[in-house]
């Protein structure tokens, strides 16, 4: 990242540092390394939580988007470094890549639901999600419908009938329309986007700490530097190259305060080879040095 052609976005942050001290984590499921099994997830809050304590340590999910529904009891949560104390009952989203943790009273009840982007890509692909409350955490209160919902999806999910698939997709369809719904949409119109823009941030996630230039993105893409940047410049505002920086500084941010790596090496993550250049780059997109930017959330 050379800076010479001068929205955030989630990037894959499930990479090692050189000296082998793993970043945040990304699990499939909390804790689990293998593949997602099956169509969607769910279940209570005190299956997973209630074996570690009711504590869930800071993590992420790359292609999953979750869903909490907190019935009863307290739930201390952090997301992207932002403190919430929820009231229950209350719903939770949660898109890919939102860096998340809880604390939760114990006997806490509720649920959580799984869904990966795939199962449901016309909600929560990276071209809507970006443009709708669905791609940012929101909290709501809980609703009959969503209580609905989750009873019947947890209830279809335990079973192997006949087109149990299709109807889980169903229901989970119906709960995110709900949801997208209650949380209120950014924009009301995304048709007008360039399917390209949508290609790009999803290159952007896979490959924001490959060292990619624009020039890789844009040829993968098949298109010029150029036109590139007035395809992004009319969806967001922002050049191409302006949205590389905008993700890698929120990147940054992450790192900075999820992890221990020094300044200068995550700045080599992100694609900077020199830390100077880092460090005044972090300092005109934050406003602070990325130690102080680090020193404030280290003081609470």
């Amino acid at each position: 990242m050379d800076g010479t052609d001068s929205d955030w976005h989630f990037a894959d942050m499930n990479t090692v540092f050189p000296e082998g001290r793993a970043a945040i984590p990304a699990w499939s499921l909390y804790g689990e390394s293998r593949a997602f099994p099956d169509v969607l997830h769910i279940e209570r809050l005190t299956d997973r939580a209630a074996g570690l304590d009711w504590r869930i340590a800071p993590h992420r999910h790359l292609h999953l988007h979750q869903f909490f529904l907190i019935q009863s009891g307290a739930v201390q949560v952090t997301m992207d470094a932002q403190d919430v104390a929820l009231t229950p009952p209350a719903l939770l989203n949660v898109p890919p890549g939102v860096v998340h943790d809880f604390s939760m009273e114990a006997g806490t009840q509720g649920w959580v639901l799984t869904v990966p982007v795939q199962t449901l890509p016309d909600l929560l692909g990276p071209a809507l999600s970006r443009d709708t409350a669905l791609g940012w955490p929101g909290i709501l209160p809980v609703v009959d419908g969503y209580m609905r919902l989750f009873k019947q999806i947890e209830e279809e999910h335990r079973q192997s009938r006949p087109a149990r698939e299709i109807l889980l997709g169903a229901l989970a369809t119906e709960l995110v329309c709900l949801v997208l719904r209650d949380l209120g949409q950014i924009r009301a119109d995304t048709s007008g986007l360039d399917p390209r823009f949508a290609q790009f941030q999803a290159l952007l996630a896979l490959h924001l700490r490959d060292r990619w230039t624009l020039t890789d993105y844009a040829r993968t893409i098949g298109l010029s530097p150029r036109h590139l940047s007035r395809i992004c410049q009319a969806a967001s505002g922002q050049s191409a190259s302006g949205v590389i920086e905008a993700a890698a500084m929120r990147e940054a941010c992450r790192l900075l305060v999820y992890t221990r790596a020094p300044i200068a090496q995550i700045g080599y993550a992100l694609g900077f080879d020199d830390p100077s250049y880092f460090s005044r780059t972090f300092r005109r997109v934050m406003g602070h040095s990325p130690a102080n930017y680090r020193a404030g959330y280290d003081r609470g």
